[in-house]
């Protein structure tokens, strides 16, 4: 695309970094505006006023109000975050609340059909009228929260995409919340907001929006198919022709292990901060480990693979492996990672919980990212490993597949690997990966060869923004 005028987008999503975050969903909404200003493309976010949003924005002012929006005030707030523009719904009744974007002590709140369908319509209005002199020419969405946007504008003539971070999440109320989310019984129906007798307000979305994107070309093609789709496969197959797989990119400038103020600073050239860096995470975890030093940060979850790691691991422990973990999640999968560690004491090491200056220290003395997730949409944790140099091992799903070439014979004889990928995605698969890894540690030539190989990878924003833009580019051009 020509430099030029600055073409107008406007992204909905229900959180952002550096504002708040849940998951990938806030990096991809934090990082592409910044990714597109380079490519000619002025991005705009609007997002929900939770709970001290307003307090992190710069330079803010009231560009939009209303006496009513779901029965109370509401007024949108345009401010700056960085280099972003960003439209905050300030509507206290709806969003100024305890607990996270969606629930309480993991109970949803009751009202959250009404919660993001009032920031669905003022977003609508918003892309209609314009707001202080400006007017997007393209409206992007993201998951369930913001579904409804192209279905309110789909009669407009406004080009949507909606982008699928994780199609399990899918926006389910019951049949009776159809006149507080604005919507007429005629839309109630197959080829509408209607899903197994619910509505569904990404299902609305994906029915509705010009083009749709999901943050990887491999989970493109798994949403076609049951096992991935969740219900939603024969609505993936029919929209078939607009469906672009677009992985994700990782901000480069805060994860640069050359630079990170985190850790012992290394490269591919001259990798002695990373052995720096082990022995430090060796001691942070009370671990001393001869053979290959692997990490695990994640959501204990079933759908991260967490139930596989514990079946799988004895052959790797007793090879001269260690594991370090981070993360937080469902109670059996937390008390099956302490059991792990009180099992192998100096073997294995766990903290309960997130911290994101450890996840820097883990990955930069780390040997390996273990990723043995069931589905992955695209993953950012094997993109942060190679980074690193903390090779990956991952379950050949998603974008874990797309981004991380698995040692074979014959990746190894083209000096292409950069980790291991293991098939089908159960504890023997694991359990073959680990051992996998342990052969390829030993031969310290080769070890040394695949890190600076997965360093010199480039995962940062430019070549996806640039999909993006062409992406927004065509739908604008058929528009008109």
């Amino acid at each position: 695309m020509k430099m030029g005028k600055m073409r107008k987008v406007l992204s909905v999503a229900s959180e952002m970094v550096p504002l708040v975050k849940t998951g990938g969903l806030a990096d991809v909404v934090g990082a592409l505006p910044g990714a597109l200003a380079g490519q000619g493309w002025e991005m705009r976010v609007m997002i929900p006023a939770y709970r001290g949003v307003l307090k992190s924005l710069k330079a803010s002012k009231a560009v939009w109000k209303s006496p009513d929006l779901y029965g109370a005030p509401a007024r949108l707030m345009q401010g700056k975050v960085g280099g972003t523009v960003v439209l905050a719904l300030d509507a206290p009744h709806l969003y100024d609340r305890a607990g996270g974007p969606y629930s309480d002590g993991g109970i949803d709140f009751v009202d959250n059909a009404e919660r993001f369908a009032a920031l669905c319509h003022v977003a609508a209005e918003v892309a209609g009228a314009g707001i202080a002199g400006w007017k997007p020419e393209i409206v992007h969405a993201h998951d369930w929260q913001t579904g409804l946007v192209p279905w309110y504008l789909r009669d407009s003539g406004i080009p949507t995409v909606i982008t699928v971070h994780n199609i399990a999440f899918q926006g389910r109320f019951a049949r009776e919340k159809l006149a507080a989310m604005a919507l007429k019984p005629a839309d109630f129906e197959r080829d509408g907001v209607e899903f197994w007798g619910d509505i569904s307000t990404l299902k609305a979305g994906l029915m509705a929006a010009d083009a749709i994107t999901t943050v990887s070309p491999r989970y493109a093609d798994e949403l076609m198919r049951p096992v991935f789709g969740m219900g939603l496969e024969g609505v993936m197959q029919l929209r078939a022709r607009d469906l672009h797989g677009i992985l994700n990119g990782i901000d480069t400038t805060i994860w640069d292990p050359e630079v990170d103020p985190n850790i012992q600073p290394f490269s591919s050239g001259s990798l002695t901060g990373k052995e720096k860096n082990r022995n430090a995470l060796e001691g942070e975890f009370n671990l001393d480990v001869k053979g290959p030093l692997a990490i695990l940060i994640s959501r204990l979850t079933d759908q991260k693979g967490i139930d596989l790691i514990a079946p799988a691991i004895e052959p790797f422990l007793a090879a001269g492996g260690g594991l370090a973990v981070l993360g937080s999640g469902d109670r059996w999968a937390e008390a099956a990672m302490l059991d792990l560690a009180t099992r192998y004491p100096g073997q294995v090491g766990v903290k309960i919980g997130y911290d994101e200056t450890l996840s820097h220290r883990m990955f930069g003395g780390g040997d390996a990212v273990l990723v043995p997730s069931r589905f992955e949409p695209c993953g950012l944790t094997q993109l942060y490993g190679l980074r690193y140099g903390c090779l990956p091992v991952v379950a050949a799903v998603g974008g874990l597949a797309d981004t991380v070439i698995g040692a074979s014979p014959a990746t190894q004889a083209a000096k292409a690997a950069t980790g291991v990928v293991f098939h089908p995605v159960d504890a023997l698969a694991l359990q073959q990966g680990l051992l996998k890894l342990v052969a390829l540690y030993e031969d310290r030539a080769q070890w040394r060869a695949m890190v600076r190989r997965a360093m010199k990878q480039d995962w940062g924003w430019a070549q996806s923004a640039s999909r993006y833009g062409a992406l927004y580019d065509t739908l604008i051009s058929n528009a008109d």
